[in-house]
């Protein structure tokens, strides 16, 4: 672990220097918004530019990582919006338009995903090969009566897959003007009859 500045309180190895980074980067989006740069975060930490530059390579892997450190939050507060919905239609409805209104309002995940920060590498990791795993987790969460309406493990890794593909289209889809009610019959019309449509015969 390098040791230089960090105005004085030196981190005890590499793993505290880079929760002081990812922190103080939370701290600098708040006050700077877009505008955040790895100078900026240097002078929050009391190190030089060179010190952020040993554990990120640049601003956009720097807010890559803080965006992926924040994402637990935002979907702890999507499944809270979740809880008691038990028809799988419903629920991966709910589901995505909850999503696409917490980033609208998520000032680390939602700033990677805002138009003037999008990336081909941003928008390829919706449907890597961690993402589908990640998203089928959180499919397994929902309070959906899987079971009941006979989506088996192939349909259910379908529609994990599904809510990927909608995510990333909804968010490359900058000029929608979607929302509330609208937004919900869209996607009803879209991803909800998918889900039925996956429903096996009981």
């Amino acid at each position: 672990m390098r040791t230089h500045g960090w105005s004085g309180r030196v981190p005890v190895n590499d793993a505290e220097a880079v929760a002081r980074i990812l922190a103080a980067t939370r701290t600098t989006i708040d006050r700077r918004g877009t505008a955040t740069s790895i100078a900026d975060v240097a002078r929050e930490l009391g190190v030089t530019r060179q010190t952020v530059y040993r554990y990120f390579s640049g601003i956009e892997e720097l807010l890559s990582a803080t965006a992926f450190d924040a994402v637990e939050g935002l979907l702890e507060r999507v499944m809270t919006r979740l809880a008691g919905i038990t028809e799988p239609d419903a629920a991966i409805v709910e589901g995505i338009a909850a999503v696409l209104e917490e980033l609208a309002e998520d000032d680390y995940v939602g700033l990677l995903l805002r138009a003037d920060k999008l990336s081909v590498p941003v928008v390829g990791g919706f449907t890597s090969d961690d993402a589908r795993r990640f998203a089928r987790t959180m499919v397994d969460r929902l309070e959906a009566s899987w079971t009941d309406h006979c989506h088996d493990d192939a349909a259910l890794d379908l529609i994990a897959e599904i809510v990927l593909r909608t995510l990333q289209s909804m968010v490359l889809d900058a000029v929608s003007h979607r929302s509330g009610d609208e937004l919900r019959a869209f996607l009803d019309a879209w991803t909800g009859a998918a889900v039925r449509e996956l429903a096996r015969p009981g």
